[in-house]
């Protein structure tokens, strides 16, 4: 969430940011922010003066009664009566006006960074590297979700028997793969000095303002409206939540978290072509890499964690991209955003396997967690996050990237995971 000092003093930057985020009625809603704070605040002064008058007279009181001056201590009396119930009515209308302030805030995005490119798209979005070895697949390669079937790996029929389109279930050496993926992950990230989080998949409404996901993908998210929890889309929701109301020492920084957990997203809207077998789906599980940083160091941060998921990518010998995205494409709370994806050969396509944001302050001021620095000050604190990785595409990459006549081949970094170096 923007801060009300970047909005009154920045007002012509905030704006510029938001027409790159191509956010609509921004400048009615700047204005709208600004005059309920300006009301606000001068509801909070009018209190304070009546407070001062009361304390005041209060006092007043005692000494007029001493004095024997009884008809002017009533009238002193009287009087603070008076401004008392008009507090009320003061106190009420001052919060009443931080209440709707906050939730206009919750609707703005966060500005993007001036080296975010301008774009309305993904197809505005900047290649920043490319990488891997191109694949050679047999004349009849299939794609993964036939490979599947042939391999007897995902049953996606099975999944809508049981629960719905979109909830595959994996069988016999594709369940293996998944739980080899997750492994390698994990070890990877623990060997990058990342801390193992195994948080709730359900969080409450608090939890989803708290990183952003609410109000703004409300539709997206499983609402189990009895308990008032969400199915977590992501382990970022439950991860940076630890640190929500937390006021952290400097030396603790950089806390560098990981997860694995399921997501869930409803996906509405989509259809067609890009929903085919593990494109898209309801639920998938992912590793989730979360850091908690100081401003001045989170640029450097934001680079360990794109080198760190290069890394898996080059350890799974998959060819990949990294995208540095547009301000249209970014996702609501992003500052600055990089996209990897890999290079389905079968469907000659690319696929997204990773975001790695830098959220700059933005959910900091939502989650009010802040560190006190060398002089004893409360500042907010940067958060970070990306997937490292989302599975169901990494799956099908490694399925239809390594078909060969004799069967599908493991990349040399996860046969100790898997215990096989086959699919056939």
């Amino acid at each position: 969430m923007l801060t009300i000092k970047q909005i009154t003093e920045n007002t012509e930057a905030v704006l510029r940011g938001l027409e790159k985020k191509h956010f609509k009625n921004a400048k009615e809603t700047i204005d709208q922010v600004i005059a309920l704070n300006n009301k606000r605040r001068s509801t909070q002064n009018e209190l304070d003066k009546n407070l001062a008058e009361v304390n005041s007279l209060s006092r007043t009181i005692g000494q007029l009664m001493k004095e024997g001056k009884k008809e002017e201590a009533e009238t002193a009396r009287a009087r603070v009566a008076e401004l008392k119930e008009g507090n009320k009515e003061l106190d009420a209308a001052m919060t009443q006006a931080a209440t709707d302030m906050q939730n206009v805030l919750y609707t703005i995005p966060n500005i993007p960074y001036d080296s975010v490119p301008e774009g309305v798209g993904a197809e505005d979005n900047v290649v920043e590297k490319m990488g891997g070895m191109e694949t050679e697949l047999p004349k009849d390669a299939l794609p993964h979700w036939e490979l599947a079937k042939k391999y007897d790996l995902i049953d996606f029929d099975l999944g809508v028997k049981i629960t719905g389109a979109g909830f595959p279930v994996y069988k016999g050496k594709g369940a293996q793969l998944q739980r080899a993926l997750i492994n390698f992950f994990l070890d990877e990230a623990r060997k990058s000095g990342y801390t193992e989080i195994m948080p709730p998949t359900v969080v409450n409404a608090a939890s989803g303002y708290g990183t952003g996901q609410l109000p703004d993908k409300e539709g997206q998210m499983y609402h189990c409206e009895v308990d008032d929890l969400y199915l977590i889309p992501t382990a970022e929701v439950p991860v940076t939540n630890i640190y929500r109301d937390v006021i952290l020492e400097e030396k603790q920084l950089p806390i560098m978290n990981c997860a694995y957990t399921q997501c869930f997203r409803r996906e509405a809207g989509s259809y067609g072509k890009d929903v085919r077998g593990l494109n898209r789906l309801h639920e998938f599980s992912k590793v989730e890499l979360v850091r908690i940083d100081k401003p001045e160091h989170s640029k450097q941060s934001h680079q360990e964690m794109l080198d760190h998921v290069e890394g898996l990518l080059q350890k799974l010998e998959l060819p990949y991209r990294i995208l540095r995205l547009c301000g249209g494409d970014m996702s609501f709370t992003a500052a600055l955003c990089f996209d990897f994806e890999v290079y389905s050969e079968a469907q000659k396509r690319w696929l997204e396997v990773s975001s790695v944001s830098n959220f700059d302050t933005y959910q900091a001021n939502r989650l009010k967690c802040r560190y006190r620095n060398a002089e004893k000050k409360t500042e907010l604190c940067h958060t970070l996050n990306g997937s490292a990785l989302a599975l169901p595409r990494i799956v099908a990459a490694l399925l239809e990237n390594n078909q060969t006549p004799e069967g599908i081949r493991i990349p040399k970094a996860l046969v100790p995971y898997c215990g096989f170096d086959m699919i056939d």
